[in-house]
């Protein structure tokens, strides 16, 4: 990074400043008993030499408290978050107290709106929350206060101008990327795999192959046109050391399709739910060449015909995914999630539970069904009589409501996917063991249910006031 411009990390405080935090919290002792109670949100994304550094501002939070006579209860520290892309109730620190500890606190104080929010959706949202759970929003360096009208509205203003300043950056960020995008010069950007970036006599950065992932291509095309599997391919080059340890067939196969490799410039094509790269045209819809070829077109379009053709011969996966209770079952060997595997062979479709990390996906699992009525006769067994209750804020505190049904009532209405996700919430996991019998070919499968001690509070349904929010 720049000089000026570095990476936040937790500061050290020096003595000075510790001494001030000491004189802060023994005049908070003194503060009565049913004092107001304040969280100190602490955010910045970048430190620079302008602006103001997480400790300053904590300590003037703190200060602003003792004038107003508010107890500090926690200090959310957001470091390296931008209020732009992260709204206050999704940040690591912030997101939790808004989400879950409402009732820990009365007043929510931040150094400037920009260090709250820098849109006026996000604003609005606050507003709107701090209204409906009895909160109020207050700023070291701004007059706001949700209890007046004008208070609200001033709110609103200063975050339109935050808004204003953050659009004008994006703007300029965008219309880089757009001008960049018709250039046959390599300007800024990540290359794809097989290219590094260097510099030319000139001084210009400029594509150039990388030889050995080159060399690397060129061997999977080969065996991908021989009929190998990607994810045979990629367990090779891993344990050949020619690709990082996490390289995934889902990967690979992302790499051999990427038009770039014709020495092409390209672009995330975000349709259709698959990550993949699309050509970028000039304007007479010509593709702009931006490096040497490491495919030439005719190998390229050979290498997807392959690919294109091995896929065919994959059954089509559900809507709602491919294998059920995902997340819940777990091979008790490896600890990886269970997946359905479906294959067909002439006019029969075959579907059995494998794992990742076991050899063989551990033996297999052949009757996916049996496994799934175990799963659910242990969950009703268990959890079925219990009610479902839902956790709601009232007087300044959570309680507890029943909605008049059982979780038996609850999935026969929702099915697998609702009891997935009540599972998944309270921890539950099903830890499944194959074991090889002699003179038969499917394995013994044993299945043990695993589940936390505190499972039924887990499974209290808490309403996320910031879910919809986009």
């Amino acid at each position: 990074m720049k000089a000026n411009q570095r990476k936040l990390k937790d500061e050290s405080w020096t003595s000075v400043d510790k001494a001030l935090l000491a004189e802060l919290e023994r005049d908070e002792r003194l503060l009565p008993a049913d004092a107001p109670r304040a969280l100190l949100s602490v955010r910045l994304s970048v430190l620079t030499d302008t602006t103001t550094s997480p400790v300053r501002q904590e300590l003037d939070l703190r200060l602003l408290a003792r004038e107003r006579g508010y107890r500090v209860v926690g200090v959310a520290r957001d470091l390296n978050v931008s209020a732009t892309k992260v709204p206050p109730w999704r940040r690591p620190q912030l997101g939790p107290w808004l989400r879950d500890r409402a009732p820990e606190f009365d007043v929510l104080i931040f150094w400037k709106m920009d260090r709250l929010v820098r849109r006026v959706a996000d604003l609005t949202t606050m507003i709107t929350w701090c209204l409906k759970y009895g909160k109020n929003l207050i700023s070291k360096h701004d007059p706001i206060d949700l209890t007046t009208e004008a208070g609200k509205t001033l709110a609103e203003l200063i975050s339109s101008v935050a808004e204003i300043e953050a659009a004008n950056t994006a703007t300029r960020v965008s219309s880089l990327w757009s001008y960049t995008k018709t250039q046959s010069v390599w300007l800024v950007g990540k290359p794809a795999y097989g290219y590094t970036t260097t510099r030319d006599a000139d001084g210009r950065s400029v594509l150039t192959i990388d030889e050995e992932a080159k060399r690397v291509l060129h061997w999977c095309r080969d065996r991908i046109l021989r009929g190998a599997s990607a994810r045979r391919l990629a367990g090779v080059l891993v344990r050949a050391g020619a690709c990082g340890p996490g390289l995934t067939a889902a990967t690979l196969l992302r790499r051999l399709r990427n038009p770039a490799l014709v020495g092409y410039r390209v672009e995330e094509d975000k349709k259709g739910g698959v990550r993949r790269s699309k050509l970028v045209c000039a304007g007479d819809g010509r593709p702009i060449r931006v490096a040497e070829e490491i495919f030439t077109a005719e190998q390229f379009q050979e290498l997807q015909a392959a690919l294109d053709g091995r896929g065919k011969r994959q059954p089509a996966r559900r809507a709602t995914g491919g294998t059920s209770f995902l997340g819940v079952l777990v091979c008790a060997d490896c600890g990886t999630n269970m997946l359905a595997h479906k294959t067909k062979s002439g006019t029969r479709n075959y579907e059995y539970l494998r794992c990742r990390a076991c050899r063989g996906g551990g033996q297999g699992a052949p009757d996916t069904q049996a496994v799934y009525t175990r799963l659910v006769d242990e969950a009703l067994s268990l959890f079925g009589d219990e009610p479902v209750r839902i956790r709601e804020y009232v007087r300044d505190q959570w309680v507890l409501t029943d909605t008049g049904r059982t979780f038996r009532q609850s999935w026969a209405a929702g099915g697998i996917e609702e009891m997935t996700r009540d599972l998944l919430r309270a921890g539950i996991t099903c830890k499944v063991t194959r074991t090889k019998v002699r003179r038969v070919r499917a394995p013994q499968v044993h299945m043990e249910l695993v589940v936390p001690d505190n499972a039924l509070q887990r499974l209290v349904i808490t309403r996320d006031e910031f879910a919809a929010v986009p």
